[in-house]
């Protein structure tokens, strides 16, 4: 990516790199939808919003954004860096989803055969379309932001055994509420991760390299003259 576009340093970069993360997130819905259509159990969060989705009678994506803009909220207070990609995220995954679910490319599986490539197709996806949405460098996921403000506030805790009481606590309180717990749970939590890793490497894509641009940065460019003494 030209270095001009990675730091943001225009209303012009910022645009397109804001469009660079909505088309990104876009098909990550697609990667998630994946997911769920394996049909053994969907990944920690979206037991979650799937669980909500069936005991309030919403779409998927009307719980995923409840979720997100919640979680944006405690980001907020705990005085977490925010970033335009947040807020993208918070909106444009979940109707992803839902789009996808109502054109239904491809129908829930029925074959653990099926099933597992499917799923393992579908994180591909995702970690593939984490790279578009991280080198736009408008900020991480409203999730990522809270997985390392609460690290923090347990300093005493390694930052992955937070993540995973993070995300055992959403597919608990989502299993309670409906949603879809089995092996594709585990394969989720246990694959997302270093399937994302391979693909960032394949693309010799280094994420602690990024430095995310935050809200206050961003419209310092995008409006200057407001920001002007």
């Amino acid at each position: 990516m030209n270095p001009s576009l990675r730091l943001n340093r225009s209303p012009r970069a910022i645009l397109l790199n804001m469009l660079l993360a909505a088309v990104s997130l876009f098909f990550n819905g697609f990667g998630i939808y994946l997911t769920i259509q394996a049909n053994i159990g969907a990944a920690p969060w979206d037991v979650l919003n799937l669980g909500i989705s069936k005991s309030l009678g919403i779409l998927y994506g009307n719980a995923s954004i409840a979720v997100s803009v919640t979680i944006l909220i405690i980001d907020i207070l705990l005085r977490e860096p925010i970033g335009l990609s947040m807020f993208i995220d918070a909106f444009v995954v979940g109707k992803a989803v839902d789009f996808f679910n109502w054109l239904h490319p491809v129908p829930a599986c029925r074959s653990l055969f099926v099933s597992i490539p499917v799923l393992l197709l579908g994180l591909v996806v995702i970690a593939y379309t984490q790279y578009g949405y991280m080198v736009a460098s408008l900020g991480c996921g409203p999730r990522d932001s809270l997985l390392v403000g609460l690290a923090k506030r347990c300093s005493r805790l390694p930052i992955g055994l937070v993540g995973i009481l993070l995300q055992g606590s959403a597919t608990f309180i989502g299993w309670l509420l409906g949603g879809p717990v089995g092996i594709g749970t585990i394969l989720c939590a246990a694959c997302a991760g270093p399937i994302m890793q391979l693909a960032f490497q394949s693309v010799r894509f280094d994420a602690t390299h990024i430095r995310h641009q935050n809200l206050q940065e961003s419209f310092k460019i995008l409006f200057p003259r407001r920001f002007q003494i």
